[in-house]
């Protein structure tokens, strides 16, 4: 073996660096496929967590309501009222995440229809709408009454006794739904509001609302010496109304607390709230 000039390092020819060099390493098969299950295997379980927030992501409900004092109403900006305060306790004590929003009826009951993450309140449970929802409640209770102007010349014994008569509602409202089934004259509104205002003007006979809702606007109009009373037709209860997709463990979880808070008094509480309202 010859040396560099310095001496001091061997000399060493491309063949013999050749020969003595190693050999890269073979790929096993079988090292190449466990390889592969592994990283199939790391696929799988992101994929499955993925799956799970997204699961997780449709228990963020959109409650929706309408205006109907006193179970839900807007007052000094705030959404309030005996079901809206129910609902606010039953999500707090559930530690769910949600958004309350006020839309008006018809729009706020399709939205519940059609979209996996939506309920809808206080929504009067018939058997028309039985198997469209899943139910949670009920909320409370609503009675359904007809009312005539002070100085009309109407009489009311039975619902039946309406039969000839033009009755205003308003639209997908339960009451609309209920007296079209049965054959009453039925003329519907965009919304209840319009419906006194109406009869004031003569273009219906009877107004079809809650207490609640007419004395609401008849307080806030003046209108106490000429809408009355004529006749209570129907009692009910209300709910909220939860999409199909909304799962099953999330309805149960929410009628559970909301039954705990019938037990520990939590609701009547809410109710007598609001037992002197608008007062």
């Amino acid at each position: 073996m010859r040396c560099n000039n310095e001496g001091s390092i061997p000399y060493v020819s491309t063949l013999q660096a050749t020969m003595r060099a190693p050999h890269p390493p073979q790929c096993n098969p079988i090292e190449k496929g466990v390889t592969m299950l592994r990283s199939q295997a790391i696929l799988c379980m992101l994929s499955a967590a993925v799956a799970v927030q997204a699961k997780e992501t449709v228990d963020e409900l959109l409650l929706t309501t309408e205006e109907s004092p006193p179970f839900n109403m807007m007052v000094n900006g705030k959404i309030v009222g005996i079901a809206v305060d129910k609902m606010v306790e039953v999500m707090s004590r559930a530690k769910l995440p949600y958004t309350l929003e006020m839309l008006p009826w018809a729009r706020a009951y399709q939205m519940a229809l059609d979209k996996p993450n939506v309920c809808v309140f206080s929504t009067t449970r018939t058997a028309e709408r039985e198997p469209k929802f899943k139910w949670v409640g009920p909320l409370a209770l609503n009675t359904w009454m007809l009312y005539r102007l002070v100085d009309g010349n109407i009489q009311l014994n039975t619902l039946e006794d309406a039969r000839s008569l033009r009755i205003g509602t308003y639209n997908a409202d339960a009451r609309d739904v209920f007296l079209r089934a049965k054959g009453f004259n039925v003329d519907t509104a965009v919304n209840d509001a319009v419906n006194p205002r109406k009869l004031l003007a003569r273009r219906i006979d009877l107004w079809a609302t809650s207490p609640f809702e007419a004395n609401s606007q008849i307080s806030a109009n003046g209108w106490s010496g000429q809408i009355v009373p004529a006749l209570t037709f129907n009692r009910v209860e209300l709910y909220l109304a939860c999409n199909l997709g909304v799962r099953n463990e999330v309805v149960d979880k929410l009628n559970v607390i909301l039954n705990g808070m019938s037990n520990d008094g939590a609701a009547v509480a809410i109710d007598r709230r609001y037992e002197r309202w608008p007062n």
